[in-house]
């Protein structure tokens, strides 16, 4: 009888969650360049994760990751997978030009693009009014495709997207200036598509944002209630944080040092000031905390490698 109990339950046991054993983040567009490469006011970043290649967002002028990863000789050709943070151009500028260079060696590369629910919506005013309006079809032409996110989704073992992020605390981690067409009408573009990489590993949480504005603190709170309920080994990327006064940054500081925030590497919109601020408000150093240039890494083996002038 406990035998056929058993069987009866065994079908509906859930399997272990799963993690990432090897992780690699390469930075290939920000502001800082050091030996390789150019900076500008963009992000990207390349992804190893387990075998498996993805990319991060796309920079922000059409050549600049293509020149950037020719001159630090990393090939893209053969990745599929591209993750689009936000709407942005700083970090949809390279998509195409990527896309039409690559595609010449291997027609799959970089043919699918993970993005979050409401990056079509119509901007009408601010910066990047039509920038996906244009960008989706000439993605299509060639043969792309877009998988859109309204929640969290793993794409691969332990590889998840955050989809887009409740905005639980008022991080205003946006520029204001832009609206939105919404069933509701138009309203502030507040970038509600915006989402984030997150890794499950044995040790806690890596997380990879690109420009944080749905904040750096909604993010990994979010990401702790419905992924994983672990600490935060490192966050890599852009967080938005350089216009934030003392108050606002020091609220961050102990926010993050709540979630056990262990690495922290600030590139693009992050700010300097702002990266030094966190390393003192946290108690971290040098080695944990830093402003991340074109090449900076973080693994899970060797931890965080800024470059050379951006410590």
């Amino acid at each position: 009888m406990r035998a056929a109990v058993l069987a009866l339950l065994l079908p509906f046991v859930l399997p272990a969650a799963a993690t990432v054993r090897d992780l690699k983040i390469q930075v290939l567009s920000t502001m800082l360049a050091d030996n390789a490469g150019v900076g500008e006011w963009g992000f990207a970043a390349l992804v190893e994760v387990d075998g498996r290649r993805i990319l991060f967002d796309t920079g922000a002028r059409p050549q600049t990751v293509a020149a950037n990863t020719a001159e630090m000789k990393i090939d893209l050709a053969g990745i599929r997978d591209v993750i689009l943070s936000h709407n942005h151009g700083d970090h949809t500028g390279g998509l195409m030009t990527l896309r039409r260079n690559l595609m010449t060696r291997d027609p799959k590369s970089l043919s699918v693009a993970h993005v979050g629910k409401g990056i079509f919506l119509a901007r009408r005013s601010g910066v990047f009014a039509g920038n996906m309006e244009a960008l989706k079809p000439a993605y299509e032409a060639t043969g792309g495709r877009f998988v859109e996110y309204d929640k969290p989704a793993e794409i691969f073992p332990g590889v998840w997207l955050t989809g887009p992020v409740p905005r639980r605390y008022p991080e205003r981690n946006w520029s204001g200036t832009g609206t939105i067409e919404t069933a509701q009408g138009t309203v502030e573009d507040n970038v509600p598509e915006d989402m984030s990489m997150v890794f499950r590993t044995a040790g806690g949480l890596v997380v990879l944002s690109g420009c944080g504005h749905a904040g750096i603190v909604n993010t990994l709170e979010y990401a702790r209630e419905t992924i994983q309920k672990a600490s935060v080994i490192a966050t890599v990327g852009g967080f938005h944080l350089f216009p934030l006064d003392d108050e606002k940054l020091q609220w961050t500081a102990q926010k993050l040092k709540e979630f056990g925030v262990r690495n922290f590497l600030g590139a693009h919109c992050t700010g300097i000031e702002a990266t030094y601020r966190i390393r003192q408000l946290d108690g971290l150093d040098r080695k944990n905390a830093a402003v991340a240039a074109v090449g900076a890494t973080f693994d899970l083996k060797n931890g965080l490698n800024p470059g050379a002038i951006s410590h």
